[in-house]
């Protein structure tokens, strides 16, 4: 009786000449591809857009302080798109301030207007003891400022909506193509009553009604926190030598 033959096999995943053999004959199956090369592609990849966007959040002043170290025509691709920028926001910015509003004129100044540019709606307390109400009343005229392209609405939350709950105050409603694209209950979620208007631009960016890189957040990002937060009112007011626009 003829005994099986037993063919010794290796670590199938091993480089060796025998199961070089037995890939080529099909015993055992080809060795799968390295990663290691396309993470050391993947890796160099994201280190030269590092490298090629390492401006990208650079304003004006800073781009001219790297004269010394960046090429000159690398330098003016970037002083042009800041130009276009800012000429872009000069252009839009047609709001600069807080719109009262009446529950009649909601739908034209709310729900119509949103067809042409964000419009954002702080439903207010109608106690003076809504601290939090209080605080965002004021963040939002610094806001309105700031960000004269969105359109900055007020109106009493029980006077918009019968019986709104105090408790829920304040309010944020967004609009945009005359939908609500979100709303926020309350300041919790953007830091209670420390909330400041670096918490509110990060939410403009989150529902895309500010890009990242837009240059008006490059002042925010730098700046000390406590420079922005709303003890007084002057603490969150920029400055003459501010330039947010």
């Amino acid at each position: 009786m003829d005994m099986p033959i037993n063919v010794p096999v290796d670590d199938p995943n091993a480089d060796t000449e025998w199961n070089d053999i037995l890939r080529k004959h099909g015993v055992i199956p080809q060795k799968p591809p390295s990663p290691t090369p396309m993470i050391q592609e993947a890796l160099e990849e994201a280190q030269k857009q590092a490298h090629d966007n390492r401006l990208e959040d650079k304003d004006l002043d800073e781009l001219q302080e790297l004269e010394d170290d960046e090429d000159d025509a690398f330098l003016d691709k970037y002083r042009r798109q800041r130009m276009a920028e800012l000429s872009t926001i000069t252009a839009t910015s047609v709001y600069n301030q807080v719109y009262p509003l009446q529950k009649p004129d909601y739908s034209r100044d709310v729900t119509e207007a949103s067809k042409k540019s964000f419009v954002l709606v702080h439903l207010t307390s109608s106690l003076g003891t809504n601290v939090e109400s209080r605080i965002l009343t004021e963040l939002w005229r610094d806001m309105a400022r700031l960000f004269g392209d969105i359109k900055f609405c007020e109106i009493q939350a029980d006077m918009c909506i019968e019986n709104y709950p105090d408790r829920n105050t304040p309010t944020i409603l967004i609009y945009r193509n005359r939908d609500i694209q979100k709303q926020v209950v309350t300041l919790r979620e953007l830091g209670g009553q420390q909330t400041d208007i670096k918490a509110l631009a990060s939410l403009l960016v989150e529902v895309g009604a500010v890009k990242p890189n837009d240059q008006r957040l490059v002042p925010l990002r730098k700046a000390n926190n406590d420079r922005f937060r709303k003890g007084t009112r002057n603490s969150a007011q920029p400055s003459d030598e501010d330039e947010w626009d």
